[in-house]
């Protein structure tokens, strides 16, 4: 009968023990590849990212927006003129200056409307040339690296009771559920920056059409900063997986294996919450709204 039980106990042994490397060689191995696709996509420019997307967002601005911004800054600069009279008393003190001033305005203003896209994509390239930079700065330090310690993790598993190892299997379970969740929000996080910056950029001649006018320039102004926010955001986004990556390395996976898992899901879960976070930190360090 011993012998019998023996048996049994060394075959759910070797289950568990099963279950759980495989269970953190997939919670590690997730982790690793979703963080590192993070430094992938923030590095993208808008053309690069979706070049389908990009061309069609391009058209719809030229095509729609373009000249809806054409009626606004002939709004705009109208006002312009109609304020500029109004403060020289109604042309008694006129100077014929303000006219050349406010041509010159006027002039810049279509060369700005006309030339939105390439400065609008510009601000991205700079954006991103930053963050190419920093992204080659950590490249390759994000990872858990576990395949050293896996024999004798395996041995010492085997020395232990059925109950702490079923624990272990649990435990290793709900962490590799958990990763798939995260991973959804930093699909959530990054894919959503760079919708949003094709929504923004659509949209860019409207705010830029007003950029020159002494009334509405703050909306083009505060548009410009948004830019830079969005922008910089993938900076900030690879400064937190740079953080992250310092973390993990100092994870210690031969020491304590329950204590490896749950270190790991609280670092992961910490960069989630920090990479929500990017967006409003970049909006308040550009001071945008």
């Amino acid at each position: 009968m011993d012998f019998l039980w023996d048996k049994i106990t060394e075959w759910l042994k070797e289950m568990l023990v099963s279950g759980v490397i495989s269970n953190l060689t997939g919670l590690f191995d997730a982790t690793n590849q979703k963080v590192g696709e993070i430094a992938g996509q923030v590095a993208m420019t808008p053309q690069a990212w979706n070049a389908s997307i990009f061309s069609m967002i391009q058209n719809l601005s030229n095509s729609v927006i373009v000249p809806i911004a054409g009626a606004i800054l002939a709004f705009v600069m109208t006002l312009e003129l109609i304020q500029l009279i109004t403060d020289k008393n109604n042309l008694n003190d006129v100077d014929t200056w303000m006219f050349f001033k406010w041509a010159f305005k006027s002039a810049a203003a279509v060369l700005i409307v006309t030339n939105t896209w390439n400065i609008v994509m510009g601000v991205f390239d700079a954006a991103q040339s930053v963050v190419g930079s920093a992204s080659g700065i950590i490249a390759g330090d994000t990872s858990i690296d576990i395949s050293t310690v896996m024999t004798d993790l395996e041995t010492r598993l085997m020395d232990m009771e059925i109950g702490p190892l079923l624990g272990l299997w649990f435990q290793s379970l709900f962490a590799g559920i958990c990763t798939w969740a995260i991973a959804i929000c930093i699909f959530i996080i990054t894919y959503g920056r760079m919708i949003e910056i094709y929504l923004v950029t659509s949209l860019a001649p409207i705010p830029m059409a007003t950029m020159m006018g002494k009334e509405w320039g703050g909306m083009g102004q505060n548009y410009l900063r948004a830019l830079f926010a969005l922008g910089f955001q993938a900076f900030l986004i690879i400064v937190c997986v740079a953080i992250y990556a310092v973390l993990v390395q100092g994870i210690s996976v031969a020491a304590d294996v329950s204590s490896a898992i749950w270190t790991c899901m609280g670092y992961t879960v910490l960069l989630c919450f920090t990479l929500f976070k990017t967006g409003s930190l970049a909006k308040g360090v550009f001071s945008a709204h």
